[in-house]
């Protein structure tokens, strides 16, 4: 075998080895992305709001 095909074969095997890393990094993304939501708030509901509201705000014009 000669070198210059040595060579190649070296460097495909090493791209080889190097190609499993970012596509299991794009599929771990991926599955996170479209999978079921994990996350864990309560379910309150809509909460309606029961604050009194002032007659004239600050920085507002009166007419």
């Amino acid at each position: 075998m000669t070198s210059i095909k040595k060579k190649v074969l070296i460097k495909i095997k090493s791209v080889l080895q190097a190609l499993p890393q970012p596509v299991d990094a794009i599929a771990t993304a991926v599955g996170r992305l479209f999978s079921p939501s994990d996350d864990d708030y309560p379910k309150t509901g809509v909460q309606p709001f029961s604050g009194d509201v002032p007659d004239h705000h600050p920085g507002q014009h009166s007419s």
